[in-house]
């Protein structure tokens, strides 16, 4: 069994500055000479914003940080490093959540609500509520993801988060919630898994 290792994103500076290198030399091709914006393919004017935004506005180091202050975990799980966050509940019987993205997403689509489920008692909630959030990035989905890695299906995915939650985590029950390709995987894990609990969205 693979014990967890913490896990902290970091991105090369190499490669942000090739990046901006790349969007400095995008180049956009003239406006339709008529037609509404978007009818004849994406608007020039709005790509040239975005990349405006790209290069000048975001700040990937703070996103990154923002990103790394949810504690972050890979394991060997499935015969690949699952990478995952796994927050404690704060309260006298936290229940173990298993939260699925979809796509194209990944684990910082739950970052708002993690704080809720996880610590209740801060938001006037009731401390006996809380769960211990566990949030993978899905098999494949950059976390979870190496050249050459073997390529998975909704029943691999299910298969390898009950293996993550049961065997790594020794969760032997657990919720499971997901939206999207999230619910997909609930729904099978559901299925498969009979005396796990199961909601998808």
């Amino acid at each position: 069994m693979s014990q967890p290792r913490p896990f902290t994103l970091h991105v090369d500076d190499e490669i942000l500055d090739d990046l901006q290198q790349r969007l400095a030399r995008a180049r956009f091709p003239d406006l339709p000479p008529h037609g509404e914006p978007w009818e004849y393919g994406a608007d020039v004017t709005y790509l040239r914003e975005l990349v405006w935004y790209w290069r000048e506005s975001f700040n990937w180091r703070r996103q990154e940080t923002a990103l790394n202050a949810l504690p972050q975990y890979v394991a060997s799980v499935a015969g690949i490093d699952l990478h995952f966050v796994h927050v404690q509940g704060v309260g006298p019987r936290p229940m173990p959540l298993l939260l699925s993205h979809g796509w194209p997403g990944s684990f910082w689509e739950f970052h708002k609500i993690i704080p809720l489920l996880t610590d209740p008692g801060r938001f006037g909630g009731d401390p006996s509520d809380a769960f211990t959030v566990v949030a993978p990035s899905l098999p494949g989905y950059t976390l979870s993801f190496r050249p050459g890695q073997r390529r998975f299906g909704l029943g691999d995915i299910a298969g390898a988060f009950v293996e993550l939650m049961r065997d790594t985590l020794g969760y032997p029950r657990f919720l499971a919630q997901g939206g999207d390709w999230g619910a997909f995987i609930s729904a099978v894990i559901g299925l498969t898994e009979p005396t796990w609990r199961w909601v998808s969205t």
